[in-house]
C-alpha cells in the first residue's frame, strides 16, 4: 500500500507540474499577443492616414476634409442651400368658372397656418458659420455653381481645405466672400487656388480690409476671373496703384477681366490716375465702377484724356517701334537681318537710307522681290491672326468668348427677333452665314494709327469701356466738361472711323457729385448719353408732321 501511495503522489505532482507549465505557456502567449497588439496600435497611431481624394461633391468632400483636419463634428460649418425669394404666384386663369371662390369662415380657435414667405430657425442659428451654395439640380450634389461665405473667419486651415475641394467642382462659377477676415497670406493663397477652378468667372471679396492691400494678385496674367468686385475693402491709393499695374503695362495686359467694381473705397485722384494708367493699353475691360471714393476734378480730367486721346510716353514709343519692326520683319526672330526697305517704313523713326540712288538695279530688283515676299507673308500672318507678339494682346476666345462679342450682344439687343437673310450662291444653295463683324479680337493699341502733334505721337483713347460709374465722388464743373469733350470726341471718331468692336462709352454715372442739375454741360452730356443708349429709339414724324414715339 505504501508503494501504491508513493506512486500516486508522484503521479499527482507530475500532473500538477504539467498543468502549471501549460498555465505559464498560456500566460506567456497572452502576454506576447497583448504586446504585439499594443505595438500594432502604436504603429497605427504613428502612421499617417492615407490622403483623401475629393470626388467633386462639395458637401461630402468639405465635411470629410474638416474631420481629417481635427475639427469636432459640432464645429464643422454645414453646407446649406442658399435661401431664395419665393417665386411670383401664377396669375389666375380667366377661363376658370369661379376664379374667386367664396372665403370660408375662419375659426378663431384654430391656429393660423405658417407663412410661406420665410423659414423659421432655431435661436442663434443664423449666426452659426455655414457655407451657402446654389446648385443647378438640388438632387445632384455635383452641380454646385455658386459658393457664399459670410461673417466668419477663413483661416489657414480652411484655405488648405478649399485648396483640395474647390478645383474638383466642375460647375463652380461664382465665389462670394463677405467679411471673412482675410489676411495677406490667406488672400494670396486663395488667389493661387482660383486659376485651378476650371469654370470660375465671378469673384466677389467685400468687407475685407487688409493693411498690405495685395489686391493685384487677383488680376495676374494667369487670372481667369471675368467679373471682380472689391467693394468696402478700404482700398487706398497704394492698392489702386497695384490694381492699375495689373490691368496693363507697356508689355502686358490682362485678357479676361471685363467688369471691375472698386466702389466704396478710400482712394483719391492718385489712385484714380493709377487706374487710368492701367487702362491706357487695356482694351478688354468693359465696365468700371469707382463710385463712393474721393475722386475730384483732377481725376475726372485724367479719365477724359483716357477716353478721348493721349500722347505716348517714351517707353510706349519704344515698344511701338519694336512691334512695328517685328510686324514688318517676320524673320527678325530667326536671327536674319530685315531687308533695307523695311527699316525706313516706320512713321515715327527716321530711316537712314530712304533714297534709291545708293542701290543698283540688281538691288532694286531684289528689294522689289523682297517687298512682294514680305507683303505676302504679312497677308498670310493677317489671315492667321498676326505675329506671335501680337497674340499676347488678343483675347482668349476659347474660354470666355471674345470681348467684342459682349459689346455686340449689348449693342444689338434691340435687333433681337428680327429676321436675317442670308445670301445665296449661283447654284441656288444657301451659302454659309458669315461671321458677325463684331466678332473682332482686341489688338494692341500701340499698333493703332497715330497722329504727330508738337513732336508727340497721339493715339485714340480707350473706347472699349462702355459703362463708367463715377457717382458719389467730388467731381465738379471742370471734370464734367472734360468728360463731355471726351464723349463728343468718341462720337466724332465713331462717325469718321467706325470700329466694329470699340463702340465707346454708352453709360456714364455722375449722380451725387457737386454738379448743378441746371448745368449746361450736364444737360448736353445727358442728351448725348441718351442717344448712346443701345435701347434708345429716336422719335419719328408722322405724315401729318406730328412727332410720334417708336417705343412699343
Amino acid at each position: 500500500m505504501s508503494e501504491a501511495g508513493d506512486a500516486k503522489g508522484v503521479f499527482a505532482s507530475a500532473a500538477k507540474k504539467v498543468k502549471m507549465g501549460k498555465r505559464v505557456e498560456k500566460a506567456l502567449k497572452e502576454k506576447a499577443a497583448a504586446s504585439s497588439s499594443q505595438e500594432a496600435t502604436e504603429e497605427d497611431a504613428n502612421k499617417a492616414p492615407e490622403p483623401y481624394t475629393c470626388i467633386g461633391h462639395f458637401d461630402a468632400d468639405f465635411t470629410e476634409l474638416c474631420r481629417r483636419a481635427g475639427l469636432p463634428p459640432t464645429e464643422i460649418p454645414p453646407v446649406v442651400l442658399r435661401a431664395k425669394r419665393p417665386g411670383t404666384p401664377p396669375p389666375p386663369d380667366p377661363k376658370a368658372k369661379d376664379p374667386t371662390p367664396p372665403e370660408e369662415p375662419v375659426d378663431v380657435a384654430e391656429e393660423e397656418p405658417k407663412p410661406k414667405t420665410y423659414v423659421t430657425k432655431e435661436k442663434y442659428s443664423y449666426f452659426k458659420p455655414n457655407i451657402q451654395v446654389e446648385m443647378e439640380h438640388e438632387e445632384k450634389p455635383a452641380t454646385v455653381t455658386e459658393i457664399y461665405i459670410r461673417g466668419w473667419k477663413i483661416d489657414d486651415m480652411m484655405v488648405d481645405i478649399f485648396r483640395n475641394c474647390f478645383p474638383t467642382i466642375e460647375k463652380l462659377n461664382t465665389i462670394n466672400l463677405w467679411n471673412v477676415g482675410l489676411t495677406d497670406k490667406t488672400l494670396r493663397d486663395l488667389a493661387a487656388i482660383f486659376p485651378q477652378c476650371p469654370n470660375l468667372k465671378n469673384v466677389s471679396i467685400e468687407g475685407n480690409p487688409i493693411a498690405e492691400e495685395p489686391w493685384a494678385c487677383l488680376i495676374g496674367d494667369d487670372s481667369l476671373i471675368v467679373n471682380l468686385s472689391l467693394r468696402h475693402n478700404e482700398i487706398t491709393d497704394r492698392g489702386a496703384s497695384g490694381i492699375g499695374a495689373a490691368l496693363s503695362t507697356v508689355t502686358t495686359c490682362n485678357k479676361n477681366l471685363i467688369s471691375l467694381n472698386l466702389s466704396h473705397n478710400k482712394f483719391s485722384d492718385v489712385g484714380a490716375e493709377a487706374v487710368v494708367k492701367g487702362l491706357r493699353m487695356n482694351r478688354v475691360l468693359l465696365c468700371l465702377s469707382l463710385a463712393s471714393n474721393k475722386i475730384t476734378d483732377k481725376g475726372a480730367v485724367k479719365f477724359g484724356e483716357l477716353l478721348s486721346r493721349f500722347p505716348l510716353t517714351h517707353e510706349e514709343v519704344v515698344e511701338r517701334r519694336k512691334l512695328l519692326s517685328d510686324k514688318g520683319s517676320p524673320d527678325r526672330g530667326t536671327g536674319k537681318s530685315p531687308p533695307p526697305s523695311r527699316r525706313a517704313e516706320s512713321k515715327d523713326r527716321p530711316g537712314s537710307v530712304r533714297s534709291g540712288s545708293h542701290l543698283d538695279k540688281g538691288d532694286k530688283k531684289r528689294d522689289k522681290s523682297s517687298k512682294k515676299k514680305d507683303s505676302k507673308k504679312d497677308k498670310d500672318e493677317g489671315a492667321k491672326g498676326g505675329t506671335k507678339k501680337d497674340d499676347k494682346w488678343k483675347k482668349d476666345t476659347s474660354r470666355h468668348g471674345s470681348r467684342a462679342s459682349l459689346v455686340a450682344e449689348t449693342v444689338n439687343k434691340t435687333t433681337k427677333g428680327k429676321k436675317t437673310t442670308s445670301s445665296k450662291d449661283k447654284k441656288g444653295g444657301a451659302a454659309p452665314e458669315s461671321e458677325s463683324p463684331d466678332m473682332v479680337e482686341a489688338i494692341n493699341p500701340l499698333l493703332d494709327s497715330v497722329e504727330s502733334i508738337d513732336g508727340q505721337l497721339w493715339i485714340p483713347g480707350n473706347r472699349s469701356i462702355i459703362n463708367l460709374n463715377l457717382s458719389r465722388n467730388e467731381i465738379g464743373e471742370a471734370g464734367l466738361k472734360s468728360l463731355l469733350l471726351a464723349l463728343q470726341y468718341q462720337i466724332t471718331l465713331a462717325n469718321l472711323a467706325p470700329h466694329p468692336a470699340l463702340k465707346g462709352l454708352m453709360r456714364l454715372s455722375l449722380g451725387r457729385n457737386p454738379i448743378r442739375a441746371d448745368s449746361e454741360a450736364y444737360q448736353k452730356l445727358q442728351d448725348l448719353l441718351l442717344t448712346r443708349d443701345p435701347f434708345y429709339k429716336p422719335q419719328a414724324k408722322s405724315p401729318d408732321g406730328e412727332v410720334q414715339s417708336l417705343v412699343g
